[in-house]
């Protein structure tokens, strides 16, 4: 028997109905070569005479499977029901299983390439890089977008040949290996972010154990707290004025009642002229190293002090320059409490008792203790320093140009400035007033 022959009881009944007008009730064209016509509407694919796919294969080629008519591969005869063409009912099912078929077939190739690129490279079955999951691949995988090309004749875009070259890049597995690795890239900085983010979160969380309020930005809260780039405040700083020279003797300066230095002087540089037309008198100072004190502000109490009018000056009498070189007539000394009184004793005079100065005579030193010109005296109180200050100097300058001590006889007057006011401004029953000038005002 032929391979297509497909002779048998359906085929005869068919052949039959079709010339006595039976159960098809549709009448040939004209008369028949015992030949089936195709039916030039159905595709050849679907004729029946083509071997299933998919299906399990049995002896000679043909599926093991026997439907109605006596002829395998014809499919089921669904009755005329006026809605197909009497002609050919088996060939249209036929028709769709086999598009259904290529269909399923060409769906089924495409998930195996696109497994195929989603995995990467394979060698021997195993794939080299383990492939990110899908939905990174597809969240990554994206070209620069262009303008949409121009549509054809029935509205469909036409592509042009860079279009077509990345479809077939895509086809050739080479653009997908290139999806894989922009997936695999994206899906490792995703994470590395993810982590950040999520320690971030935390460490805020942690460090403040408050929620944030709605709203509220982080970053800013953050910067605000932190202080990032924030421009500091200024805050008004008082003005420091230098203080005036009577200030500065008004003032009182810390020195220990016993110190002894390092009996080393040290003469204060510079000239300052006599300013009167008197006998002048030339005078050095020098000043003890180690005490502390300012040797400057010293220097021009002496020459204020001695060339005041109240002063030794008084009237144009005398006039004072001090030098810091040559051989002056006298050397005024500040020195610390020890070395005052070894200086002084070198003329025959005890200052240890009640820490006094001297004019040590046998000497060219005028010796001024440190001790009392930084902290005064009782007599004189602490309000008064300015006043003792100068007593001091014009008492044991009044020495050196041979005035001996005096005492006060009128009670209740001004003090004589040769008086020991340092030690009392009481003799005898007679109390004075404190009094630092030679000449003072009335």
């Amino acid at each position: 028997m032929g391979r297509h022959s497909r002779k048998g009881a359906e085929a005869k009944g068919r052949d039959a109905g079709a010339v006595t007008g039976g159960e098809r009730g549709a009448a040939r064209s004209g008369p028949g070569n015992g030949r089936r016509r195709r039916d030039t509407a159905a595709p050849l694919a679907g004729d029946g005479h083509t071997s299933f796919h998919d299906v399990a294969q049995a002896r000679g080629g043909h599926p093991e499977q026997r439907e109605p008519g006596g002829g395998w591969g014809t499919g089921p005869q669904p009755h005329y029901d006026g809605r197909q063409s009497p002609a050919g009912p088996a060939r249209d099912a036929s028709t769709r299983q086999a598009v259904a078929r290529q269909m399923s077939a060409q769906q089924a190739a495409q998930r195996a390439a696109d497994r195929r690129a989603a995995s990467g490279p394979q060698t021997g079955g195993v794939p080299l890089i383990p492939g990110p999951r899908r939905e990174f691949v597809d969240a990554f995988d994206t070209t620069p977008s262009r303008s949409a090309p121009p549509a054809g004749p029935e509205g469909e875009g036409v592509a042009d040949g860079s279009d077509q070259a990345a479809l077939d890049g895509g086809r050739d597995g080479r653009g997908g290996r290139g999806r894989t690795f922009t997936g695999i890239a994206a899906a490792a900085v995703t994470t590395v972010l993810a982590v950040v983010v999520a320690g971030q979160v935390a460490r805020d969380s942690g460090a403040s154990g408050l929620p944030q309020a709605a709203g509220v930005d982080r970053e800013d809260a953050e910067d605000a707290s932190r202080s990032v780039e924030r421009a500091t405040p200024q805050v008004p700083q008082p003005e420091v004025r230098a203080l005036s020279y009577a200030q500065k003797m008004a003032k009182a300066y810390p020195l220990a009642p016993d110190l002894k230095a390092t009996g080393s002087f040290e003469a204060v540089p510079g000239l300052a002229k006599a300013p009167g037309k008197g006998q002048k008198y030339r005078y050095r100072i020098d000043v003890e190293k180690g005490l502390g004190l300012d040797a400057g502000l010293f220097a021009e109490a002496v020459h204020k002090t001695l060339n005041d009018d109240r002063s030794w000056a008084h009237n144009g009498a005398m006039t004072f320059e001090r030098v810091s070189s040559g051989e002056p007539a006298f050397v005024i000394t500040l020195a610390s409490p020890g070395t005052t009184g070894v200086w002084c004793e070198k003329s025959g005079l005890d200052t240890t008792e009640d820490n006094v100065s001297c004019d040590s005579a046998a000497t060219d030193r005028v010796m001024i203790n440190a001790y009392r010109w930084a902290q005064g005296a009782s007599t004189f109180g602490p309000d008064q320093l300015l006043a003792y200050r100068q007593m001091l100097i014009n008492h044991e300058v009044g020495h050196r140009l041979g005035h001996n001590h005096v005492s006060c006889r009128t009670p209740g007057a001004l003090a004589p400035v040769m008086q020991q006011q340092t030690k009392t401004l009481e003799i005898e029953g007679i109390k004075c007033r404190p009094n630092p000038w030679v000449y003072p005002g009335r």
